[in-house]
């Protein structure tokens, strides 16, 4: 499971240069969750064009065994609406582009069978990085003059496609300098948290 990451630009990428992408495992990490062993894992990549670094992402990803009959759920985190917001309503065939887009071939996003009866999901999942992605859309859309230096996110509760809609809702700060992100579910829980540093 994608459970967060964090970007740092450090200077722009530009369509058509070219890039260079260093990915290195930082580190695995094993703890032993609510329904067993949990294995964590820091991977980074580096993007960098002709003027060096542009651009450095992290990803947090968790390896866990099959879910079992009964195994506990986290308690689900009301999440409010914010002074932004925009719904989208995942569906499969969102779903199936973005794992074309991105190259991901996990099957829980676009084979229904496997997502429900191997990995015990209520329905196709929600990619994380597509929540991600469409929070900084968010902030795109309400300051697109603004220029986004940092973003660090959490996944916190999967998101499945069962034709009801997702919010990705945004609280600017007061000196305009962050604004928290969040997704919301259409039961009203949190999914997605995050914040963006703007320039």
């Amino acid at each position: 499971m994608w459970a967060g990451g964090r970007l740092r630009w450090h200077h722009p990428l530009r369509v058509g240069e070219e890039v260079e992408r260093e990915s290195r495992l930082v580190s695995i990490t094993e703890k032993q969750g609510r329904t067993g062993p949990l294995a964590f894992v820091l991977v980074r990549h580096e993007f960098r064009n002709a003027a060096g670094l542009a651009l450095t992402e992290e990803h947090d990803i968790v390896y866990r065994g099959d879910p079992q009959p009964g195994d506990p759920a986290p308690p689900p985190k009301e999440a409010l609406a914010g002074a932004w917001s925009r719904e989208t309503l995942p569906n499969e065939t969102l779903l199936f582009r973005y794992s074309a887009l991105t190259f991901n071939g996990h099957r829980i996003h676009y084979d229904y069978r496997y997502a429900t009866e191997v990995e015990g999901y209520a329905g196709l999942v929600f990619h994380g990085p597509l929540a991600a992605t469409l929070l900084i859309d968010l902030v795109r859309r309400e300051r697109p003059s603004a220029t986004i230096t940092a973003f660090d996110f959490r996944s916190v509760r999967p998101v499945c496609v069962t034709g009801a809609a997702w919010t990705a809702c945004g609280e600017p700060s007061d000196d305009g300098k962050t604004v928290r992100l969040w997704g919301r579910d259409a039961a009203g829980f949190l999914t997605t948290d995050g914040v963006a540093t703007l320039a």
